[in-house]
């Protein structure tokens, strides 16, 4: 009996892991005949503090820096040579993080490094940082969302969203 009632517990602490994982998400766009993707963990407010002073993530282990999603770090892949905000970036792999310094105002953090868990940053590995443009959602966003947009001629933006944040960068196809 001691044996039903010890996996049934093990059953169900698996289950609630599971559950606690952030899902897989892709946000894909084509800007300027360019495919660009971004591919990350959306984790969820439920109802935590996660951004300023005793937010979940100044708990991190690089904070400011901030892994831009949840577990594994979150991925850029250009198709094509990019202008990210002022920051040549080649066609080719990267990952993003970003500089949470100043909650006010976002600094976009593109890693050469790739393949990495999210908790892993190294600053000698930065291509570079962009400011981002920041603005507050007409209501709080519950699951962290990144949208590649276009806006014609070659130009548009890579936007995420998540809690009262809204940060933007522009893009540039070359």
């Amino acid at each position: 009996m001691r044996f039903l009632y010890l996996c049934t517990a093990m059953i169900a602490a698996a289950g609630l892991v599971a559950a606690q994982q952030s899902p897989s998400a892709t946000a894909t766009g084509t800007i300027g005949g360019k495919t660009i993707t971004i591919k990350y963990s959306a984790p969820s407010l439920r109802g935590r503090q996660m951004f300023g002073d005793g937010g979940r993530i100044s708990k991190d282990p690089n904070y400011p820096i901030w892994r831009a999603g949840a577990n594994a770090a979150t991925a850029l892949h250009t198709d094509g040579n990019l202008d990210v905000g002022g920051l040549n970036v080649p066609a080719g792999d990267y990952t993003l993080y970003v500089n949470l310094k100043d909650t006010n105002q976002w600094e976009l953090v593109i890693s050469k490094q790739t393949g990495q868990w999210g908790l892993t940053y190294n600053p000698a590995n930065d291509l570079g940082r962009v400011k981002m443009t920041m603005s507050k959602p007409s209501a709080p966003i519950e699951t962290l969302k990144y949208t590649i947009a276009d806006a014609g001629g070659k130009k548009g933006k890579i936007e995420l969203a998540w809690g009262d944040y809204v940060a933007s960068v522009p893009v540039t196809v070359k």
